[in-house]
């Protein structure tokens, strides 16, 4: 294990990052090794040797976003699943590496250059938010990542970034396609008190993300998963209901259920990994699968337990025992009135009357943020490189989505069972 440092600025050091051992073509890494003849390095060599020394770039992050659910369809006349009586209060925040890019058609219908469009306001008119046959896809993207916030189901899908640099590659078409599907197996369960199987829905959603990326046109991509959906058990002793989240998780991305009253995670998935930097990943060239490679967990919840959804744009930048501080801390500051960083010129203040989850994904951000920008912070990207035998010092600048929900008892039911559509979402 590697000592670890301070979270300050030091020196200027001699550390550099270099590039992973040359591997398996059947994946794509977030960094492909520069001696491959299908890649362009992403980042410059490290040499002993050499008396010149290179760092790696580091880049501004996009604006950051904030919100409290995805959108969904206005109606949504299939969702039992909903009547549940658990629900999850949430928040999220974003922060891309770089916009995503446009999704192409038929996922999105351009307007035609025809010479009569600025003459007509038929375009203006239409139904511009991404869709497939017909249905609005679930969830927002963040660079190539993907969320899915509502009431009863949260997930969170990071598209392998290296699919940028080939041709008809797109990581966050198939990590948004992936938690769409995702979302309407979800939908269509007919009985609220069915037994679940979140890795069949999953499966389900992989093919279908197959099919649908494979014809008209064919675009390429993969992507980890992590999915946590609430649902209820009784209790054989007294009968009564309690919550009980489904957990299904493949790849680096993570769920941790947090119990405030005791100050510990009571829960976490495990990282999948083939390789350094090469986590187990749905999609183009890989022969992982949902139902040979996901792992399905279920965790007894409580009221008030709150379940994080994250990518390892936060993984790589902040320890557990991190993650799990600035969650305690923030619920106290939002519980005593104390927002220290509400003058921040991208966390307008106005923010904070979305409510304790966003504030508490904010928190989050904000301090993974920090990290991957400073590349003399130590970090557990960095901490993981150097164990392999790599010069990498700093944090690791990557989209970051964090996911919160806090689970709650309906009081009333007259509660709207489905999510509605927030207007004016940040992103796309």
């Amino acid at each position: 294990m590697v000592p670890r440092l301070p979270r300050t600025p030091s020196a200027a050091s001699s550390w550099a990052s270099t590039s992973s051992p040359s591997s398996s073509s059947l994946f794509l890494r977030r960094c492909p090794p520069a001696s491959s003849p299908f890649f362009l390095p992403l980042r410059p060599r490290w040499s002993w040797g050499s008396k010149k020394t290179d760092v790696r770039h580091y880049h501004r992050a996009v604006w950051p976003s904030y919100g409290i659910t995805t959108p969904v369809p206005d109606r949504c006349p299939q969702c039992p699943i909903f009547r549940s009586p658990f629900y999850f209060q949430t928040g999220y925040a974003l922060c891309a590496k770089r916009t995503s890019r446009p999704f192409p058609p038929p996922f999105l219908s351009p307007p035609s250059s025809s010479f009569s469009d600025p003459l007509t306001t038929h375009y203006h008119s239409q139904d511009k938010r991404i869709s497939v046959e017909g249905e609005l896809v679930r969830g927002l993207n963040n660079g190539d990542d993907a969320v899915l916030v509502t009431e009863n189901f949260l997930g969170v899908n990071d598209g392998v970034g290296a699919w940028a640099t080939r041709p008809r590659g797109h990581a966050a078409l198939w990590s948004r396609l992936i938690l769409h599907f995702w979302a309407l197996e979800v939908e269509r369960i007919p009985d609220p008190n069915a037994t679940v199987d979140p890795i069949a829905y999953l499966q389900k959603a992989y093919e279908e993300t197959i099919r649908a990326t494979t014809s008209p046109s064919e675009w390429f991509g993969t992507t980890t998963s992590v999915t946590a959906l609430l649902h209820k058990t009784r209790d054989a002793t007294t009968g009564t209901e309690k919550p009980l989240l489904y957990v299904t998780n493949i790849g680096d991305c993570k769920v941790l259920v947090i119990r405030p009253r005791e100050e510990k995670v009571l829960f976490r998935t495990e990282e999948q990994w083939h390789w350094f930097d090469c986590p187990v990943q749905l999609g183009t060239n890989s022969v992982d699968t949902p139902r040979n490679n996901a792992v399905l967990s279920r965790v007894d919840l409580e009221e008030d337990d709150i379940v994080l959804a994250l990518s390892d744009g936060v993984l790589d930048n902040l320890w557990e025992h991190e993650v799990l501080s600035i969650t305690l801390e923030g619920l106290k500051k939002w519980e005593h009135g104390r927002y220290d960083d509400k003058e921040l010129d991208w966390a307008p203040p106005a923010v904070l009357s979305e409510g304790k989850m966003v504030f508490l994904a904010r928190e989050l951000l904000k301090a993974a943020l920090a990290v991957a920008q400073d590349p003399f912070a130590e970090s557990p990207y960095m901490e993981k490189a150097v164990e392999e035998g790599l010069a990498i010092q700093g944090g690791k600048m990557d989209d970051i989505s964090v996911v919160v929900g806090v689970c709650k008892k309906r009081q009333h039911d007259t509660e709207p069972n489905c999510t509605k559509l927030i207007p004016d979402q940040p992103a796309s």
